[in-house]
């Protein structure tokens, strides 16, 4: 490419923006999309921490007087899932349509519905399950925008540093997850927003009344959402080649690789997902004696900390083996988790539970960044094959439009994967309520992983293999 690209325009809005061409990369492009990544995360981070928020809040409602059934408290903490998978699908497309920092910056400001409706509802145990359930509904705003960041962060980084660069922004932003589970207890033991944060509650916790601020759960988010969403207007930026039409972006459902990877990520986001949302009651239902959320936060932190891992791990191993390996110790974790669980009530160890499960999450962090690797580099390498590597302007197209698909990829993968977020608390609920142990949940998970194995290796690891990545 030319070095003329050297002096794009600065800006809001990129004119130009070609971070293949490594010199225009090494004097002026990476510095702007770093800016870019390190204010998307916080703003991902946030939104993680209100659509999981439900996983934390759940676990204290039957204690403040709220009379639900367990299946209804399983529903609370699986409700935001499914809106918010439901939610990605629209917010896959809305980058290349309205622009990364506008979405960014609109998206991550709407988070505060939900955070002050949660403030407010918890305060009065006299609320309605139909609003609890709305307000949970709600808390899917934050699990939409996963599809939007990174198909905008996408956009900034070239082929060879997408898989790292996806893997810190998602990394760090799953990070909400773990972060809301762990500071939650902690938050709402003190009465932190005064006369602006309402009156506390009182709670009978080991046989002591204690005074409870459980409202601080949400309210503690207001504030840096808002500070979020001024910094993603004022410092992110649009890129003007990264404009597409729906049509443009829907190419992807006649790809089939679409499909395959949103199978994959299914088994590995949606399991992270749906893991730290139900690991909280899970604990509660089998191990009683245990406080589930002095533990339930470990999960979700070791699976967020490791995927920037897994996504630099496939960048230098390639996406594909990362992935295939990862599944296999996937399906041995859920064999362990088996193995530990109490049986009629009785026996089980917590100790072997509660590292397998680690182990589990441990796993869904890497695959999540080995199989966002794998997206944008076999949709690149679709349009790229058969082009002459000499015609520069044959290049540049397929790339813009390898990059259009790819983003449009990872939104609708992303999508079709937090489902998993309520499929498995609800598979809990559901083997708790038909057979009074997960235990048929958890087959089901092992049965699944044994299909993400036999995928990945047909379709991308073997030797011969059509697509490798």
């Amino acid at each position: 490419m030319s070095s003329t690209t050297l002096h794009a325009p600065r800006g809001r809005l990129l004119q130009i923006w070609t971070p293949e061409d490594k010199l225009f990369w090494a004097h002026e492009g990476e510095a702007i999309a770093k800016i870019n990544l390190w204010i998307s995360v916080p703003a991902l981070f946030l939104a993680f921490a209100i659509w999981q928020v439900w996983s934390v809040v759940a676990v204290s409602l039957p204690a403040l007087g709220f009379k639900y059934s367990t299946n209804q408290l399983f529903w609370l903490a699986a409700a935001p899932a499914l809106s918010g998978a439901t939610l990605r699908i629209f917010y896959s497309f809305m980058v290349p349509l309205v622009g990364g920092r506008r979405w960014t910056a609109i998206s991550t400001a709407s988070l505060l519905i939900p955070a002050l409706g949660i403030g407010y509802a918890v305060q009065d145990s006299s609320t309605s399950y139909p609003t609890m359930l709305v307000l949970a509904l709600l808390c899917g705003l934050g699990g939409g925008n996963f599809s939007s960041s990174m198909a905008n962060i996408s956009f900034f980084f070239p082929k060879e540093r997408k898989g790292s660069a996806l893997g810190v922004n998602a990394g760090l932003g799953n990070l909400g997850v773990s972060v809301v589970q762990f500071l939650s207890p902690l938050v709402v033991t003190a009465g932190i927003f005064g006369i602006f944060g309402g009156d506390p509650q009182t709670i009978v916790r080991d046989h002591q009344t204690l005074q409870v601020w459980t409202q601080n759960a949400a309210f503690i988010w207001v504030p840096w959402i808002a500070i979020a969403s001024i910094a993603a207007w004022f410092g992110m930026n649009d890129i003007a080649d990264a404009k597409a039409s729906f049509a443009a972006q829907a190419a992807i459902f006649g790809n089939r690789h679409n499909w395959l990877m949103c199978l994959l990520y299914l088994g590995t986001f949606g399991s992270f997902i749906g893991y730290a949302a139900g690991f909280p009651l899970l604990i509660k239902s089998q191990f009683p004696g245990v406080n589930p959320l002095a533990y339930a936060w470990l999960g979700p932190l070791v699976g967020a900390s490791i995927r920037p891992f897994g996504g630099w791990l496939a960048d230098k191993l390639g996406g594909a083996s990362v992935t295939l390996w990862n599944f296999v110790v996937m399906a041995a974790a859920v064999l362990g988790v088996l193995s530990f669980l109490p049986s009629a009530g009785t026996g089980g160890s917590f100790a072997g539970f509660f590292v397998s499960f680690l182990l589990l999450f441990l796993t869904t962090g890497i695959g999540n960044g080995s199989t966002f690797r794998m997206i944008p580099v076999i949709f690149l390498n679709q349009k790229l094959r058969g082009i002459d590597a000499g015609d520069a302007d044959a290049v540049a197209r397929a790339t813009r439009e390898g990059n259009t698909e790819a983003a449009a990829a990872i939104g609708f993968t992303a999508a079709i994967a937090a489902y998993g977020g309520f499929f498995i608390p609800k598979s809990y609920g559901t083997s708790i309520s038909l057979t009074g142990g997960p235990e048929a949940a958890l087959w089901i998970f092992f049965a699944f992983y044994l299909l993400c194995i036999g995928v990945t290796w047909w379709n991308y690891a073997r030797r011969g293999a059509a697509t490798p990545c």
